[in-house]
């Protein structure tokens, strides 16, 4: 239980952001103002290190021209004139990525037993000043906060990435607080368009869903125009794919599909699919049948490799926890302690597993996509972890140009806005990061972002985490 000394500083935290973003406004000043670092009608980029988000090799001494909001230019400094009054930077020694476009993200956090606290407002600076300038929310436990802050983003009152944004869960049963379930198949259609009319952009399934109820659901999500993805136990992989199923959370990690006798409609328990996950041979049939099915339907992967991290004895303590305030550092911290004592842990096995099983479904032709799910037993922070996931896919076996343009280009092309983001060539939204090195000769480069921008306007991600800094907990 919080004690009340606690629950007064959420109060008034939460107090404080209201009458300062109250005041602000009163002012009749930008919002955002705060953390803008660069707002010209046409900025340049000199000399500039380009890692486009194609996955072709990196150009060196570019130059990069915005204005409108877009790139507007792109090329040699020797042959890309910057325009007369621009607002001119040289960047030499550094590199500019495109914006990170991320898939399975969350505006909540676990603060106690199976409860999540929503963080919106905090969270929504830490994604931007890690780089991440579009996401998807892959499931929401409040309903209506996530909607709000995808409107007030776009109409520009509150500062963040682009969210594409998910529904609440659609899960067929569980002992969940947090969640709706669902009561048959019509109720499953129910919903899809119950939120499709309130705003949502997204939908996602959950564990306990059965087949019916999961076959509606697609097939109102489509008739609608959105897409449906899946953390899936009761249902198979197969069986989501040969429905229809857009997309599936956690590369292999959720898979039931190689659980001897499975029930249908039943979950076997996350262990017992995780412990055949990890036995897996990846090179055997079942799993190479499974990818053909996967590939032949045009279902794509999420990566969540931050959050398995989390769970692995022996893996590097996670960046950006001193963020959160003393009390939920204090409890990762010691959930970080137990897991590094952990002797028999599953995730030992399926950690390594589950990277070896994404990469071969990549290689095979499959769309990876990537995530990192602040959820599980905390230490998976926002912005953080994003540039955490990069270097962890090339620990996976990607090369760094690959693993940029996975959580770029490919983000974009599953969320159908390719032809504006993902990549930085000329006519594509100015949403791109700055990034202090070189992330294809060291990929621990990606962790030093000097530069967010969106829309062409550039933020300083120092002052969004500053502003949240020993705060995130509280709203």
């Amino acid at each position: 239980m919080k004690s009340t000394y606690t629950i007064a500083l959420a109060l008034m935290g939460s107090i404080a952001v209201v009458l300062s973003g109250a005041a602000f406004q009163g002012r009749g000043g930008n919002p955002n103002a705060p953390f803008i670092k660069i707002n010209a009608p046409v900025v340049a980029l000199t000399h500039v290190r380009v890692i486009d988000g194609t996955g072709a090799a990196p150009r060196e001494n570019q130059t990069l021209v915005m204005s409108g909001g877009n790139i507007s230019a792109v090329g040699p400094a020797s042959s890309v004139t910057v325009p007369a009054g621009a607002t001119t930077i040289d960047l030499t020694g550094k590199s500019v990525v495109p914006g990170f476009v991320m898939v399975h993200e969350h505006l909540y956090y676990p603060t106690g037993p199976q409860v999540y606290g929503d963080l919106g407002m905090s969270f929504i600076r830490l994604y931007l000043a890690g780089g991440v300038t579009t996401m998807r929310t892959a499931g929401n436990h409040n309903g209506i906060m996530d909607l709000n802050i995808k409107q007030r983003i776009d109409a520009g009152t509150l500062v963040g990435p682009s969210i594409d944004a998910t529904a609440p869960y659609l899960t067929g049963g569980g002992n969940h607080l947090q969640m709706a379930i669902l009561k048959d198949a019509a109720d499953a259609r129910r919903q899809v368009d119950y939120w499709s009319d309130m705003g949502a952009t997204s939908f996602k399934a959950y564990m306990e869903i059965t087949r019916d109820e999961l076959r509606a659901a697609i097939e109102e999500a489509h008739k609608r125009g959105f897409k449906l993805t899946g953390h899936l136990c009761s249902v198979t992989y197969t069986e989501a794919a040969e429905m229809g199923i857009d997309n599936l959370e956690h590369g292999f990690m959720a898979s039931t599909d190689f659980v001897p006798n499975k029930a249908p409609d039943v979950c076997p328990g996350q262990t017992q699919g995780q412990r055949t996950v990890a036995d897996l041979d990846p090179n055997g049939e079942p799993f190479k049948k499974l990818v053909a099915t996967l590939l032949q339907h045009h279902v794509a992967l999420t990566s969540t490799l931050p959050v398995f991290e989390t769970f692995t004895p022996g893996r590097p303590f996670p960046p950006g926890v001193d963020v959160l305030v003393p009390d939920l550092k204090q409890q990762f911290e010691q959930t970080y302690q137990r897991t590094s004592q952990s002797q028999n842990s599953v995730y030992s096995a399926l950690f390594p597993k589950g990277m070896q099983l994404e990469r071969a479904f990549a290689k095979a032709g499959g769309t990876l996509l990537c995530g990192t799910d602040p959820t599980g037993s905390g230490g998976v922070i926002p912005g953080f972890s994003n540039q955490r996931q990069v270097e962890l896919l090339v620990e996976e076996g990607f090369s760094p140009v690959e693993a940029i343009s996975i959580c770029t280009l490919n983000g974009a092309k599953y969320l159908g806005r390719d032809s504006r983001i993902g990549t930085l060539v000329a006519g594509q939204q100015a949403d791109l990061a700055v990034v202090e090195g070189n992330p294809t000769a060291s990929i621990s480069d990606i962790r030093h972002i000097s530069t967010v921008f969106r829309l062409g306007i550039g933020y300083d991600p120092a002052r969004l985490i500053s502003s949240v800094a020993g705060k995130v907990g509280l709203w």
